[in-house]
């Protein structure tokens, strides 16, 4: 299998501003794998939050270019050996992981939801997350985003109340509050209590990733669920958090892919636990591969692909909130219509693509042309 990759530059709409960090572009990588003329596609959206950025995710795809083998039907063994050979990098492994999903799909004809015996008649409605600003700015937000039933509220800051208070003022759609690790035990317990008069559905990542006893007591003195994201990023992280949450949040991106999702969701179920399909700022082809699952999941936060002005591909619908998967085969991707244009960064900065079957003095100069990426939070 021949693997290349290039880069991905999206631009978000709007700043979007959670309670460590604001984003005003995805740098984000694009992955094909051909195999016997047919091509599948993934992509990487990393995070410093979880030790990747673009630079360490193209080094990474130019190891694992060497770790494919010859055959796609066996994406459990290509992704258990990436595993073997190289610990983390788990965007990019959903990205081979995805792009493996979408060129078995194609050689066999069927959608990935169709592979894995799902109905896409079950898919959920997904929420669209308003960034934190003012509690004018959000509540102007909420009424722009009137034709989407769930609202992902983005918290942590000194106006919590107030807007969550301003939002509900203007819209009576689902609410959903994510605090991304930003409280203290006491003080969530204290703002979920404040927040519950306010029809609330359920709180996401009130506290830091590590701190499961704080989680603990505040699952046992609030009365909304308790949803984790940071503090469940792969399958053995599950057993730690029971007790802890009601539910977990699932991202191709920090757990590693599609597989990897599957293991998760299954594992979940098995403990009685809610289970909700995330992402971070991508384009229509990772949140559409990670919407080939959410037949199987009770929430959907895939809206990464409404956030940005300039997704350069098509693949899952959001019609009325509804998730609509695409029928064409794999995961059904297809660029949209016009050449997309290089924005002047990524011109100037956006490394070559790398062939699979570079020599070993080829990909030592493309590492070095990248330079020790610096992990940042």
């Amino acid at each position: 299998m021949e693997l290349t990759a290039q880069t991905l530059e999206l631009k978000l709409t709007e700043p979007f501003r959670i309670a460590r960090s604001v984003q005003y572009y995805a740098h984000n990588v694009l992955t094909q794998i051909e195999a016997d003329g047919i091509v599948g596609i993934g992509e990487a959206a990393p995070s410093g939050f979880y030790g990747e950025k673009r630079e360490s995710v193209l080094m990474a795809l130019s190891y694992f270019a060497d770790h494919l083998g010859d055959d796609p039907l066996l994406i459990e063994d290509v992704m258990a050996g990436l595993d073997r050979v190289m610990q983390g990098n788990a965007a990019a492994k959903a990205a081979i992981d995805m792009a493996l999903y979408d060129l078995v799909g194609k050689r066999l004809g069927v959608p990935i939801y169709q592979l894995l015996g799902l109905n896409p008649a079950r898919t959920p409605h997904t929420s669209f997350t308003i960034g934190m600003d003012t509690p004018v700015e959000m509540a102007k937000r909420a009424l722009v985003a009137r034709e989407y039933p769930i609202l992902k509220i983005k918290l942590g800051g000194k106006h919590d109340l107030d807007i969550v208070k301003a939002i509900r003022d203007v819209t009576d759609a689902v609410i959903r509050v994510d605090a991304n690790a930003a409280w203290t035990p006491k003080e969530a317990i204290r703002k979920i209590a404040a927040l519950e008069p306010y029809d609330i559905e359920f709180i996401e990542q009130p506290l830091p990733p590590k701190d499961l006893a704080g989680l603990r007591l505040v699952r046992e003195n609030v009365g909304l669920p308790i949803i984790v994201d940071e503090s469940c990023v792969t399958l053995e992280d599950i057993p730690l958090i029971l007790g802890c949450a009601d539910g977990i949040n699932i991202k191709l991106m920090k757990c590693g892919g599609i597989s990897h999702a599957l293991k998760m969701i299954h594992a979940a179920r098995a403990h009685s636990l809610r289970v909700m399909l995330g992402c971070m700022i991508e384009s229509s082809v990772a949140i559409t591969a990670a919407a080939q699952l959410s037949p199987l999941v009770d929430y959907a936060d895939l809206d990464g692909m409404l956030l940005v002005d300039d997704d350069p591909f098509d693949g899952v619908q959001v019609k009325g909130g509804k998730l609509m998967l695409p029928d064409r085969p794999g995961l059904g991707i297809r660029r949209r219509d016009g050449k997309r244009k290089l924005l002047p960064q990524e011109v100037e900065a956006a490394p070559a693509a790398l062939p699979a079957r570079a020599t070993s003095r080829e990909k030592r100069a493309h590492r070095n042309a990248q330079g020790e990426p610096e992990y940042e939070e």
